[in-house]
């Protein structure tokens, strides 16, 4: 696994750099916000450790730019307690976010929950023998790891792909909200943490509605969220 550390915190960066090495990931370090674009756009990544404030080009806009054209998996790092820049992230299409100071045990441990969702659509392959999964006008591509929608592409990040898989495959029935999130996740919510809720608002926005305006996912208040087909949506 090799990672983009992109923090102009030079102190930080080597303290994290020096801890992950440890664990055997490599990093590689830039201090300022187009270094850190024009890097994660070279696809040479597994994926990016973003700080927000940066100079030049602040961590949200290398975001926006990198989604325009790669999924590669991004954590942001936030100031402590500043809940309006996690939430952007989010909804910009950042996977996953920690608060500074960053602890580097907790980074290892998303850093290793991102590298096992990214490889866990090959393994659910050899498993199942499902290379394509076909449900309603959605096209599930594992061999490819992208869904499809009436012959388009959709941009789904790593963590929206999974949550839309995890939902597939208990289609029909209420997926938990912790369990939905140690599944596509890989790690359980804390209190009041609202990431998958963002990746969820994010989905819905990309795979649309069914045809008839029905919802493909539903809300179950207190429990947890659905995928319903359009056969269903119908019926109801």
């Amino acid at each position: 696994m090799k990672i983009l550390l992109v923090d102009d915190d030079q102190e930080l960066c080597d303290l994290l750099a020096r801890y992950l090495a440890k664990e055997g990931i490599e990093s590689d370090k830039v201090h300022t916000g187009r270094e850190g674009l024009e890097l994660a756009l070279a696809g040479q990544h597994d994926a990016v450790v973003l700080d927000i404030m940066l100079p030049g080009m602040s961590g949200l806009d290398v975001l926006g730019e990198l989604r325009k054209s790669s999924q590669i998996p991004v954590i942001m790092l936030t100031a402590k307690g500043d809940e309006m820049d996690r939430i952007v992230g989010l909804e910009i299409g950042a996977d996953d976010y920690l608060p500074k100071p960053c602890n580097p045990r907790e980074l290892l441990a998303r850093l290793r929950a991102i590298h096992r969702r990214t490889q866990a659509p090959n393994d659910e392959v050899q498993e199942s023998h499902e290379e394509i999964v076909e449900i309603d006008d959605l096209v599930i591509d594992h061999t490819q790891h992208h869904v499809v929608k009436a012959g388009e592409v959709l941009e789904l990040t790593v963590t929206e792909y999974n949550i839309l898989n995890v939902l597939v495959k208990y289609k029909g029935k209420v997926v938990e909200k912790n369990k939905l999130a140690e599944e596509a996740m890989s790690r359980s919510l804390t209190l009041f943490d609202r990431s998958l809720d963002m990746h969820l608002s994010n989905l819905r926005k990309k795979i649309g509605s069914h045809a008839g305006g029905q919802a493909r996912i539903k809300t179950v208040r207190g429990v947890g969220y659905m995928y319903i087909t359009e056969d269903a949506a119908v019926l109801s």
